[in-house]
């Protein structure tokens, strides 16, 4: 079953309906984040150590993918953001959060973007925020192509890493690739909820 299963994936990986296929989960994953796409482009960054799929075009579709996601997200959030953030009355929590997203963006607009790309569900929020804050449109777009097209880089890099350090066990190449995003993810998350606690001194 497992050999059947390896043959699917390995079938997969050689056909050039791969780039495709990565590009749009990684586009639908940045306003439906039920799709893994950070597990496929890291699967596929594996199978790039044994020659097919290229790595720098997995890394472009991936990037691609995830850049034109991350903008009909801003639409989503632009669009209908917007009627939420009129009808959010002055002085209640939701008109604070509103107003603390925006001065987030607005004072660390870059930054925020591109570490929410890293941990997922975060990168939907803040693009369906940027959105609704109506933050400029040429600087999410600038902020936003590092952010992809550097996570792309980072997915398909760890894969390639697990994938050479098993060439000739895939599965275990994947399992430590899937093993370094989830520890990186892990520790980020840490890293945050400790800033967000409040100091007893």
């Amino acid at each position: 079953m497992a050999d059947a299963i390896m043959d699917l994936v390995e079938g997969a990986m050689g056909s050039p309906w791969v780039y495709l296929a990565l590009c749009a989960f990684a586009a639908l994953d940045a306003f439906f984040p039920i799709v893994p796409s950070e597990s496929l482009v890291i699967t596929a960054g594996v199978f790039a150590a044994s020659g097919e799929p290229n790595l720098f075009a997995v890394i472009a579709v991936s990037g691609l993918g995830a850049f034109i996601g991350d903008h009909i997200s801003y639409f989503i959030g632009r669009f209908a953001g917007e009627k939420a953030m009129r009808r959010a009355k002055p002085g209640s929590r939701k008109a604070a959060a509103w107003a603390k997203g925006h001065k987030l963006l607005e004072d660390r607009g870059g930054m925020i973007l591109i570490v929410c790309r890293y941990i997922p569900g975060a990168r939907t929020a803040i693009t369906l925020t940027a959105g609704a804050v109506s933050y400029r449109l040429r600087s999410f777009t600038f902020f936003d192509a590092i952010a992809a097209f550097s996570w792309a880089a980072y997915s398909a890099t760890i894969g390639y890493l697990g994938g050479e350090a098993f060439e000739e066990s895939p599965w275990k190449g994947l399992a430590l690739g899937l093993g370094i995003a989830l520890t990186v993810t892990f520790t980020v998350e840490l890293v945050r909820h400790l800033r967000r606690r409040p100091s007893t001194a």
